[in-house]
């Protein structure tokens, strides 16, 4: 192993031109070549050589050997596993040498460097495909379980023995990959696509060509045109089960647009070893992206200037680990891998292709694009008032105002508090004026109130999250304070909260009674037929909230479900110690979609806002 014997048969040849081998490559090295002998008769030469590897087509190139026709010689290298190839075995905090060990892995910490795993995968993934079903629109496999290199698992992270892959041409320059338990249901993000009804690619005209490695398990996705693998995941990292599910793949460069903020978009050469969670840190809610929803994709350049795009369609939470490779690795802990590829091939068709997929953005109305001014804590209408007269005044540019929480009764959703009793007519001068108004709503709803139609119309419409198997709504703490008390705001504020904060329902907004009723409340609060002169003509809602958040973790008297809430696996959070619930519901929380299908919270947790944003536009 790891040794090229080149023996002369007949040596009574001398070529007299002194030809020489002065170059070889090596194929198929799955680790970096880190030192080259040539000897001779057992004798080791001097002769200074070149290592150039090449990790994404597992090709070491040596350069600089003198090796003469008509002499024997024998090469020998030795491959080693640079850092920056280490794939991550044990992702939980405080990895230990014992725990490590017992899955398996390496164990060898780099001080130097804190941030390269010190627990490292060694060997191939557990996982075989035996057949490949060719089709001229795609191909499928079913994957096996190789229980000799199965490593020790707690319950629920131990792999499935049998999975299915899924490969759909779908486009010229669009793929599908999917991989699933088909023996055993299991959630798969509701959020439909725009594909066509059946593939039309050709084998001519398509952009990238698939390839399957049968053991270990890989699948590789080349660009055509120019021969560059842009998915690679024939690595040891792959594992699927009921709550851990783990891919990884080389890139074709280390320019990575699309996960993350802004300041964190894109990686160049050297990049260090990152993390980054799907979710913001900083929102109340656990596992959401840029506040309202999320969507993991990616963008990457490719070393000549192409670009592709690579969707996961998979909603639970997760974390996505770049290291310099250039290689990821996702983890999730739940639902299946279903991605989507987009071959672009310029940044700008990448974006095109994308969208076209998930649906275009919303035009926004002209208005919206103009000067608008908010902020929390307006104490009364007559503040908003001199305010628009006040900027009028200044001559400054200003076409829409909006507010915050304070103008409901007690923050109560669809009320007017009586300190902007004249909110209804000043909206309606402002827009007079040619403004625009948008008041924001949050979608907890109070449940302590003697007279609140919106809650006991929701209970009517069985609109409301509930505990799973019992008719008991999950109830939390937002924004209502419990009516009828006096509020002693020198506390701190999360004392207030523990002390005064109203038991707070959230609604399910894929279920069609809570499409139906929070489209009622949104028209009677604008129409208000029984009290025109109360009716509010906003021009836009500005939905907050809807992480969902709440100020405390889980549910009034804790969550029931301790698997659920903190499971074997806990994304790279900003409160992984907590669990999942920091800030937002309980992930037990039974919720439906519109065709009756039953789905945990814990699946469609970051799917909520976007539930709510469908019927809030309709």
């Amino acid at each position: 192993q790891n040794v090229l014997q080149m023996n002369v048969i007949n040596s009574n040849y001398t070529d007299p031109n002194n030809l020489k081998f002065e170059e070889i490559k090596i194929l198929g090295v799955l680790q970096e070549i880190t030192a080259v002998t040539v000897s001779q008769n057992n004798v080791v030469e001097n002769t200074p050589l070149n290592i150039t590897y090449y990790p994404l087509e597992k090709v070491a190139h040596i350069t600089g050997l003198q090796l003469e026709l008509g002499k024997s010689y024998t090469v020998k290298w030795t491959q080693q596993l640079s850092v920056n190839e280490r794939f991550n075995c044990y992702p939980s905090p405080n990895p230990t040498q014992e725990k490590c060990e017992q899955l398996g892995c390496i164990w060898e910490q780099v001080t130097s460097n804190l941030d390269i795993p010190p627990c490292y995968y060694s060997s191939d993934n557990a996982y075989s495909v035996d057949k490949v079903e060719y089709t001229s629109s795609g191909l499928a496999a079913n994957l096996t379980l190789n229980s000799a290199k199965t490593r020790a698992n707690a319950n629920f992270t131990t792999p499935i023995s049998t999975l299915r892959l899924e490969v759909k041409y779908h486009l010229d320059h669009m793929l599908q990959f999917k991989i699933y338990d088909y023996q055993n249901a299991r959630y798969e993000v509701p959020v439909p696509l725009n594909l066509p009804s059946s593939p039309t690619s050709t084998d001519k005209e398509r952009l990238y060509e698939v390839s399957v490695q049968k053991k270990p398990f890989g699948i590789q996705v080349r660009r055509k045109s120019t021969g560059t693998v842009i998915w690679d995941s024939q690595l040891p990292t792959f594992t699927f089960s009921d709550m851990f599910i783990q891919i990884s793949t080389r890139l074709a460069s280390q320019y990575i647009f699309g996960f993350g903020e802004t300041d964190h978009t894109m990686f160049r050469r050297n990049m260090s070893w990152h993390t980054w969670g799907m979710f913001t840190r900083d929102q109340p809610s656990p596992y959401k992206l840029n506040s309202y929803g999320y969507q993991p994709f990616y963008m990457a350049l490719e070393e000549d200037g192409n670009a592709h795009g690579v969707l996961l369609l998979n909603s639970n939470a997760m974390d996505v680990t770049f290291q310099p490779t250039p290689a990821l690795t996702y983890r999730t802990i739940g639902g299946i891998l279903d991605f989507y590829m987009v071959l672009g091939p310029t940044p700008e068709r990448v974006v095109r292709e994308y969208t076209a997929l998930i649906g275009r953005p919303v035009m926004p109305p002209y208005w919206s694009l103009g000067f608008q001014l908010c902020r929390y804590g307006y104490r009364n209408d007559s503040e908003i008032a001199q305010l628009v007269e006040g900027m009028k005044a200044a001559g400054i540019p200003y076409d829409v105002q909006y507010v915050d929480i304070d103008h409901m009764e007690r923050q109560l959703d669809f009320t007017i508090g009586t300190r902007f009793a004249g909110l209804p007519a000043l909206i309606n001068r402002i827009k007079e004026g040619g403004m625009r108004f948008i008041i924001i709503l949050h979608p907890t709803i109070s449940g302590n109130e003697t007279n609140y139609p919106t809650f006991s119309r929701g209970v009517q419409d069985d609109v409301f999250i509930k505990w799973p198997n019992t008719n008991d709504i999950i109830y939390s703490k937002v924004w209502p304070f419990l009516p009828n008390v006096q509020v002693n705001e020198s506390l701190p504020e999360q004392t207030q909260i523990q002390i005064y904060g109203a038991h707070a329902a959230f609604p399910d907004f894929f279920r069609n009674s809570t499409v139906g009723w929070w489209k009622r409340e949104i028209l009677e609060f604008y129409n208000n037929p029984t009290n025109p002169s109360r009716s509010i003509k906003f021009d836009g809602l500005w939905i907050a909230m809807n992480e969902p958040a709440a100020f405390l973790n889980g549910a009034i008297g804790g969550c029931r479900n301790d698997l659920l809430n903190m499971p074997p696996y806990i994304p790279h959070l900003g409160y992984r110690s907590d669990g999942l619930t920091v800030k937002t519901p309980c992930m037990e929380g039974q919720q439906y979609l519109p065709d009756g299908t039953p789905v945990r919270h814990y699946d469609v947790h970051s799917l909520y806002g976007w539930s709510q944003t469908k019927p809030t536009l309709e």
